[in-house]
């Protein structure tokens, strides 16, 4: 694997920040190849504790810290009436940072890092738009548990499909039934975001774009289809799945070997491949194992 890069987004909130930065430091220990840059938004909320937090990373001298950096963007100080107008107001400033990062990579070195992607905060989903430009897929990092995601999105779908807007259930007792949550719940116990009318829109805008957002990839997620397809058309029990593991790779005399050996069975086959990893590293993983 080449080395890459991430560049992280986060919602510049302490619970958001730290636990951004806890994820990209378990992937920069899961793979050496990679480097983070995190970008810091400068907002209002901000307060002494993020800062002592954000300095306390630049000071580690962990086994990762070389290959993890902070940039803080410029204050903006335009006066804005919401977190996502910010979060708009702020994607010239995450655009010129990640074009100095790109262009100060290339020239210091021609063995750089590749720009690979963003993650980008469950709060600042449109900084998808920058990475479209960059060329790159974006990825959200929902800060929240799976339900409540299951939740944002069910909201967006009745809402967008069957213009049923939840705001009108702020003092109703009418229950909603939830595919992420066991039991169904009064409407007027939403989240209080989410049951003003002046908010509901941004936050309902946000959550569209969380499915802009890379899963698997175009590609990949199309070569997924083609697969279940294919395995879908074979026979019952007539396909071998051949899978060594997260460390399971293979040199290209031994893949050809393997490849013989299958053609000669003469059965189906399904054969997840891993590609080879340098002398004296683990295999590396791709971007969506780490994820």
């Amino acid at each position: 694997m080449e080395k890459a890069q991430l560049v992280f987004v986060p919602a510049p909130g302490m619970g958001h920040i730290v636990s951004a930065v806890e994820v990209a430091k378990l992937l920069l220990t899961r793979c050496h190849q990679l480097s983070v840059t995190v970008l810091i938004l400068n907002h209002s909320s901000i307060n002494s504790k993020v800062h002592s937090y954000i300095e306390s990373q630049r000071a580690s001298s962990s086994i990762v810290s070389t290959r993890l950096r902070f940039i803080d963007l410029p204050k903006d100080e335009t006066e804005l009436l919401s977190f996502f107008s910010f979060v708009n107001s702020q994607k010239s400033h995450v655009k010129e940072a990640v074009l100095k990062i790109t262009q100060s990579d290339f020239v210091s070195s021609v063995d750089s890092p590749q720009l690979v992607g963003f993650v980008v905060d469950t709060l600042c989903a449109s900084m998808i738009d920058v990475a479209n430009e960059f060329g790159v897929p974006s990825y959200i990092f929902f800060t929240s548990g799976a339900a409540f995601l299951g939740f944002m999105l069910y909201v967006q779908k009745i809402y967008d499909e069957e213009k049923f807007d939840p705001t009108e259930l702020k003092d109703s007792d009418a229950e909603l039934q939830v595919l992420s949550l066991i039991n169904p719940f009064p409407g007027r116990v939403m989240p209080s975001a989410m049951l003003i009318k002046d908010w509901f829109p941004s936050i309902l805008d946000n959550t569209r774009r969380f499915r802009e957002a890379k899963d698997m990839g175009s590609d990949e997620r199309n070569t997924r289809k083609e697969i279940m397809r294919w395995l879908d058309d074979q026979p019952p029990s007539t396909v071998v799945f051949l899978c060594f593991g997260s460390k399971g790779s293979f040199s290209q005399n031994q893949v050809k070997e393997i490849a013989c050996a299958l053609e000669h069975s003469g059965h189906r086959f399904l054969w997840s491949l891993r590609r080879p990893a340098r002398p004296g590293l683990l295999a590396s993983p791709t971007l969506w194992d780490l994820f």
